[in-house]
């Protein structure tokens, strides 16, 4: 009976993943030696049984608890309560302790242990003795045993006493829970780190955060907040390849971490970073720390033999004059990281009033977005582009916003918060079918630009959409140009360069705008045959101020010739550059010198009402 209860006993103190509960163990071990002396004293005073049959049934209850004992998984040791002597002690209680139980039982922790150890496993004898309650260590350093102090343990030790209360054994239990204590610190610490660099994430820098603050709020100091954005990190997975953008990262938040000063530094994603500087940190400390990052994270850097170049732009906040709650501090971080990027990236920007002014007004232009189409606050402009000689060749569809409050917004301002928040898309499509609407009922049969944003090669069904709009509105696909930037073929180039050449399928022209600003423009015109290459304004504008320039533009000309691909000169706006392109033999210009983005009603003649010609002479 006794075998069968204490069996079951030890199935319910194992949990389903094997593990065994050390309290619940300890009590079982416990009741088994006093159910033990309960038998002997059971079965000599129970009658009729031969003192043989006595002897057999103690037998067997020892054996078996024996070959229980034995064979538990953990630790399990028993001593005489008066002196500590041990009298039992199983298998995995001889691994623990690294020797024989023989060189054990019947001797006492002084001849066992070095000095300093047996006494401290005398005094907690002594203690569970005089106080007879069990003595629980949960997750503690080793103190004996083969396996060294570098091993986490669990351990109960418990008094067993006699019929008359006295104490007659000590037993104790002991389980090594390294492994699982390491595997739950590992889990914590990828629950708190970024699994790339290993720095600590946006939940940790939160919580380090937060402890700033409170700390800053009691002794009235102040610190700083630095918000961090890689530059032309994108074109680096790009280039080489994610592989070889992540050994980059790796090694930027190596340096990051290397010049911060011991500055708490986290990724908080992508390729963005947050910096908690010292309290009581002075600005001008702060702003020398921010240029010293931004210049160690400008230098070439090479990672298995790929050599790139990576900038930094940094946003700076205060506590307390930039904000006292943590939300407002990373925002304002973030404000002045976006005003450092938008004045030419690799800079250094603190927080002002009037970047939280301007961050404001931009949220409100990108609400007053959603209703600018609904509300037919789009218009279309359009302005002409020439031979050098003059002659209208056609026009650029350009959009502008004519906002009910604020007048005309900037081109340049409402572009980029469409392209965030994928309201380009519809604003693209409107821009697209007026332009080809339009350009279908001109008397004269002149070409129409219109541009189109990455996004909308990256989303939608862009292919779709432009020979619905062709069919719509009746024009002529050889009669309609479309202008990309390089970011079109930024990300997935394979997809994009597909898309490009479905397009030009439908009869359509393919130009590459802003040629020469961007990252690998010479390499997209051995991918793809560009119907025309229009110089960046840029150029044009400083032909006259730098002679890098003028090399620029004559260079751009020279390979056009070579590939046979027409140019445009973009920012055409005084005759001596219209010279000095038409002497350099550049086809074909538009800007102001020819005439500005207007209602297309300004050009009425030009697009063969009331035809009369014009040449520009």
């Amino acid at each position: 009976m006794m075998h069968r209860l204490f069996a079951e006993q030890v199935r319910c103190a194992t949990d389903a993943a094997g593990q065994v509960d050390l309290v619940k163990l300890g009590e079982l071990v416990s009741a088994a030696y006093e159910a033990g002396d309960r038998d002997r004293q059971r079965l000599t005073d129970v009658r009729g049984h031969t003192h043989d049959e006595v002897e057999q049934d103690l037998l067997r209850t020892q054996e078996f608890l024996d070959t229980i004992v034995e064979n538990i998984p953990i630790a399990v040791f028993a001593k005489c309560a008066k002196d500590s002597r041990y009298i039992l002690l199983n298998r995995a209680g001889e691994a623990y302790y690294g020797m024989p139980r023989e060189q054990m039982l019947g001797k006492t922790p002084e001849e066992i242990f070095p000095a300093d150890v047996a006494r401290m496993v005398n005094e907690q004898d002594r203690r569970v003795v005089a106080s007879g309650m069990p003595m629980v260590l949960e997750e503690h350093l080793l103190e004996v045993g083969v396996k060294g102090h570098d091993r986490v343990v669990n351990s109960r030790k418990m008094l067993i006493t006699d019929g008359a209360g006295e104490p007659q054994y000590l037993v104790g239990v002991i389980e090594d829970v390294t492994e699982r204590v390491n595997i739950q610190q590992r889990i914590s610490h990828l629950a708190h780190h970024d699994a790339l660099t290993d720095l600590p994430n946006r939940i940790a820098f939160n919580a380090a955060l937060n402890e700033r603050l409170e700390r800053a709020q009691q002794a009235a100091t102040s610190f700083a907040v630095l918000s961090l954005d890689l530059d032309r990190f994108k074109d680096v997975n790009d280039v080489f390849g994610h592989p070889v953008g992540d050994m980059m990262m790796r090694a930027t938040a190596e340096r990051l971490v290397a010049e911060a000063e011991g500055a708490f530094v986290a990724r908080i994603g992508g390729d963005e970073f947050m910096v908690l500087m010292a309290d009581e940190i002075r600005r001008d400390d702060v702003l020398s720390l921010a240029e010293r990052l931004v210049e160690v994270i400008g230098r070439e850097l090479e990672v298995d033999d790929f050599l790139s170049h990576v900038g930094l732009s940094v946003g700076i906040a205060i506590y307390p004059d930039d904000g006292v709650d943590a939300a407002t501090l990373v925002a304002n971080a973030d404000s002045a990281l976006y005003r450092a990027k938008r004045e030419g990236r690799g800079r250094v920007c603190f927080f002002e009033t009037a970047m939280d002014r301007e961050l404001r007004d931009r949220r409100l232009l990108q609400r007053d977005l959603r209703q600018a189409l609904e509300q037919n606050q789009f218009q279309v402009h359009f302005q002409p582009q020439a031979r050098m000689d003059g002659e209208i060749i056609g026009f650029e569809a350009l959009v502008r916003w004519n906002h009910p409050m604020r007048g005309f917004v900037p081109p340049d301002l409402f572009i980029p918060l469409a392209e965030e928040n994928g309201l380009i898309i519809e604003i693209g499509e409107w821009v697209l079918r007026e332009a080809c609407r339009e350009a279908a009922s001109w008397p004269r049969p002149l070409q129409v630009a219109v541009n189109l944003s990455p996004v909308q090669f990256q989303t939608g069904d862009l292919e779709r959409s432009v020979h619905q709009i062709l069919l719509e509105t009746g024009l002529a696909p050889t009669r309609l140009e479309v202008e990309i930037t390089e970011g079109v073929l930024i990300g997935d180039f394979t997809c994009a360069l597909n898309l490009l050449r479905r397009l030009k399928a439908l009869g359509i022209r393919i130009a590459m705008d802003d040629f020469g600003t961007g990252y690998s423009s010479l390499s997209y015109l051995q991918s793809f045959p560009f119907d025309k290459i229009k110089i960046d304004r840029s150029f044009v504008l400083n032909l006259g101020a730098t002679p890098q320039s003028a090399e620029i533009v004559r260079a751009v000309l020279g390979l056009a010739r070579a590939l046979h691909i027409p140019v445009v000169a973009e920012g055409v706006e005084t005759e001596a550059q219209r010279t000095f392109l038409e002497r350099e033999a550049c086809e074909e210009m538009q800007g102001y010198l020819i005439g500005r983005p207007e209602p297309i009603e300004r050009y009425a003649s030009l697009i063969g009402i009331n035809v009369e010609r014009r040449r520009y002479a």
